[in-house]
C-alpha cells in the first residue's frame, strides 16, 4: 500500500468531480477498430489534475513539512486518521499527507539511486537525517514517528529496486536491511501512542511485506487493520495480494480470510467482503482465479454495487472484470471459465449501472491496477484509458451499432435510437 504511493504524483485512479461531463461521440475514434454503422455516445467526466488521487493533500503535507509546520501537519494526521477520511477512490487523507511530509526525501533518493550515479552517504542519509531529527523534538507524537517510520520503508525498497535476489547488489542489501530494521524500531512506540490508528496499522501491515518474515501473522495484522477502518476496501484489497503464495500465504488461507472477511464485514459491504479479497488475488495469479468461489464473488459485487453505486466504483468494477480480469486469457482452462462470467457481469454492470467515463480508471485497469506504474503524462495515460473504455463498451454493442443503432448513455439509462 505505501509502496504505491511513491507513484502519487502520477495517480493510480481518477477522482472526477465534475458531474457535467461532455458527451463524447465515438464513432470516428473507434472506426479502424470496430466497423459498426451507428454511433456510441457517452459522457467523459471532466477531472482537474490537482484533484486527482488527493494530489492537493499530498502538495499541502509537502508545504507544512517544508515550513516546519510538524504540530500542524500531525494535528491534521490526527483528525484524518481519527476521523477515517478519504479521497474519493479510497485512499486515506492521512497517508496522502504523511506522504506528502516526506516525498522530498523519498523522491530524491529514488532519482539518485534510479540514475546510477555515484553519490555519497550524505545525499541520502541528510534527508531521512533530518525527519529524524523531527521526531526526536517530537518524542511522544505518534504521527511525526509515523512519517520517519514510513519514510524508511520507502528508501528501504528505493534501495531493493526491481533487481533480482540474485543480482542484488551487497550495499544495496544492507541498505534495504538496515532502513527496514529502522522502521520496525519505530513502529511499536507509535502503536504504543496510538493504538487504534489505522495508519500505523497499515504501516505494520507494509513493513511486514517489507521483511519477508517466515512466520508473519500477516492476516492478523491484517484483520486488525480491516476492523480499525472496515469501510476502506484498499486494505482487504492489500490483504488478498499478500495472502498468495508468491508472498505470505497459501490459496487455502486466501480463501479461508475471504470468508472470514465477508462475515466480519457482512454490515458494510454485504458478501462484497469476499470479492475485495479476492479482487487483486485473481488477476494476479492464474491459480487464484481458477480456485475462486466465482458465484460468492460476484455476489459480493452485486453487493458492493447496491451499496456504493457511484459512478467511480461502477468504472472501477466494469474496467476490472472487462479488462483487468480478462489478462491471461488462455493461461489456464478453469481460469478462462471465470473470466467469461466476469464478461457477463461486465455487461450487466455498463448496461444496467453506467452512466459516465472516468477514463484514468480504465488506464488503470489495463495495468492490473499496478499503482506502482509510473506516469510520466497523466493526459496521455486518460486518453490511452478513454480509448481502451470506448473499445471495450462498443464490443458489448457490437450488434446495435452494426445494425445503425446509436447507443446513448445518459444519468437516466441507456437510449437507443435509429441513426
Amino acid at each position: 500500500m505505501f509502496r504505491s504511493l511513491r507513484a502519487l504524483f502520477a495517480p493510480s485512479t481518477a477522482s472526477p468531480t465534475n458531474a457535467s461531463a461532455d458527451l463524447c461521440a465515438t464513432k470516428s475514434a473507434l472506426a479502424a477498430a470496430l466497423p459498426e454503422q451507428g454511433q456510441l455516445n457517452i459522457p467523459v467526466a471532466r477531472s482537474d489534475r490537482d484533484d486527482l488521487i488527493g494530489h492537493s493533500t499530498i502538495e499541502h503535507g509537502r508545504y507544512l513539512a517544508r515550513q516546519d509546520r510538524w504540530a500542524e501537519l500531525s494535528q491534521e494526521m490526527r483528525v484524518a486518521d481519527q476521523g477515517l477520511a478519504a479521497v474519493s477512490d479510497g485512499m486515506p487523507v492521512a497517508d496522502l499527507l504523511a506522504f506528502g511530509a516526506r516525498s522530498d526525501v523519498v523522491l530524491a533518493a529514488e532519482h539518485a539511486l534510479s540514475d546510477g550515479k555515484a553519490i555519497s552517504d550524505y545525499d541520502l542519509l541528510g534527508g531521512i537525517s533530518e525527519l529524524e531529527g523531527e521526531m526526536a523534538d517530537n518524542p511522544d507524537d505518534p504521527m511525526i514517528a509515523t512519517v520517519v517510520s514510513l519514510a524508511h520503508i520507502d528508501l528501504a525498497w528505493a534501495w531493493r529496486g526491481t533487481a533480482s535476489d540474485a543480482t542484488l547488489p551487497p550495499l544495496h542489501r544492507s541498505r534495504c536491511a538496515a532502513h527496514f530494521d529502522r522502521a520496525a524500531a519505530i513502529l511499536p512506540k507509535c502503536r504504543k501512542n496510538a493504538p487504534d490508528s489505522p495508519l500505523i496499522a497499515a504501516a505494520g501491515c507494509a513493513l511486514l511485506a517489507g521483511q519477508r518474515k517466515s512466520n508473519a501473522r500477516v492476516s492478523d495484522e491484517y484483520e486488525r487493520l480491516i476492523t480499525l477502518d472496515p469501510r476502506n476496501q484498499r486494505h482487504m484489497r492489500a490483504m488478498g495480494s499478500h495472502l498468495l503464495p508468491r508472498w505470505f500465504g497459501s490459496y487455502e488461507e486466501l480463501e479461508l480470510q475471504a470468508l472470514r472477511t465477508a462475515a466480519r464485514t457482512q454490515d458494510i459491504w454485504g458478501a462484497g467482503g469476499y470479492s475485495w479479497v479476492q479482487f487483486d488475488a485473481i488477476a494476479l495469479d492464474e491459480e487464484a482465479c481458477a480456485r475462486v468461489d466465482i458465484e460468492y464473488f460476484l455476489e459480493g459485487l452485486r453487493d458492493i454495487v447496491r451499496l456504493r453505486p457511484d459512478q467511480q466504483m461502477i468504472n472501477m468494477l466494469s474496467s476490472y472484470c472487462a479488462i483487468t480480469v480478462q489478462n491471461g486469457f488462455g493461461l489456464n482452462d478453469q481460469a478462462d471459465l471465470v473470466r467469461s462470467q466476469m464478461r457477463d457481469t461486465a455487461n450487466w454492470l455498463i448496461r444496467d449501472h453506467l452512466t459516465e467515463l472516468h477514463p484514468l480508471i480504465w488506464a488503470h485497469a489495463a495495468n492490473g491496477f499496478n499503482n506502482s506504474v509510473r506516469i510520466n503524462s497523466p493526459e496521455r495515460f486518460a486518453a490511452r484509458g478513454q480509448r481502451d473504455a470506448l473499445r471495450a463498451i462498443s464490443d458489448l454493442f457490437r450488434e446495435e451499432l452494426r445494425s445503425g443503432m446509436d447507443v446513448t448513455f445518459t444519468p437516466s439509462g441507456l437510449r437507443f435510437s435509429q441513426n
